[in-house]
């Protein structure tokens, strides 16, 4: 065998090699995402696990805002099912915009539900209703760090799947499509801190 056969078969087992490796780093970007979601999935059961106690409670002192407290309840419903049909990682596919719309939606009617609260003194003061208060801030707070993470996970994932020579072969290897980011509306309605005036 002479030298030129044994450099054409190295180069041919390193280019292998480095293919091998371009897989193995897309399934691994790939699952770190998924696993991010997962994170992301715990916090959104929680806090939908809490809303109907919320809701329970409020109840019982706002018997005229009936609407209010069934725009709650049914935008928690909505989420929850969409949340539902995207496990098993199933997170492509325009299933992350219905998800932000969703959750945007259960926000912005949770928004509702606060501002309608300031009405009711004995209601803001009811120890149950500070402690769901203070489980949702805290569950609010871990849902936008577990997203965070898993966005920042998607951009991983989404760069290198994007750079050169990966994106030749993500196609080929199962990842036909960049992965969608989870963005909900950050907008000043939703996230102003509420007025108190004297």
């Amino acid at each position: 065998m002479d030298i030129s056969t044994i450099v054409f078969w190295l180069a041919v087992l390193a280019l292998v090699i480095y293919v091998i490796n371009i897989y193995n780093t897309l399934v691994t970007l790939k699952n770190r995402y998924l696993n991010a979601f997962s994170q992301i999935e715990v916090q959104l059961k929680r806090r939908y696990d809490l809303i109907p106690n919320l809701v329970e409670t409020a109840k019982g002192y706002m018997s005229h805002e009936r609407e209010t407290l069934e725009a709650v309840t049914n935008a928690r419903n909505d989420a929850a099912a969409i949340l539902k049909a995207m496990g098993d990682g199933n997170v492509g596919g325009g299933e992350m915009a219905k998800l932000a719309s969703a959750e945007n939606t259960l926000r912005g009617a949770l928004g509702k539900l606060n501002v309608t609260m300031e009405a009711y003194p004995d209601l803001k003061a009811s120890e149950n209703m500070q402690q769901l208060s203070e489980e949702l801030t805290t569950t609010e707070n871990r849902i936008a760090f577990a997203r965070q993470g898993f966005n920042d996970a998607v951009m991983g994932f989404n760069t290198y799947r994007q750079s050169f020579p990966p994106v030749f072969f993500a196609a080929k290897f199962g990842h036909p499509a960049d992965a969608e980011l989870l963005e909900f509306d950050d907008s000043a309605e939703i996230q102003a801190a509420p007025k108190v005036s004297f």
